[in-house]
């Protein structure tokens, strides 16, 4: 396999479970909230609170990927400036 093609398939791959990152930090999130309000009885509070965590773990996610695009554009087009 060319080395362009198994690059092209490991940032699909990578790519691709940027939405199974996004929605697992955020169950996370609510199932930890869940499990903290029913030990300390602080319904709903904890749950909402680690549910904002989970989002913002998301969101996290989100970005170390856009910066890793960007990164990756920067660095193919100043291998591209030689042609």
């Amino acid at each position: 396999m060319k080395k362009e093609t198994r690059r092209s398939l490991r940032d699909l791959t990578y790519y691709s479970s940027i939405g199974f990152q996004v929605s697992l930090s955020i169950i996370i999130g609510v199932l930890l909230g869940f499990y903290l309000d029913e030990k300390f009885n602080t319904d709903p509070w904890l749950m909402l609170i680690c549910l904002g965590l989970g989002i913002a773990a998301g969101y996290r996610n989100i970005g170390r990927v856009i910066k890793k695009i960007r990164d990756s554009d920067i660095i193919d087009s100043k291998n591209n400036k030689d042609f």
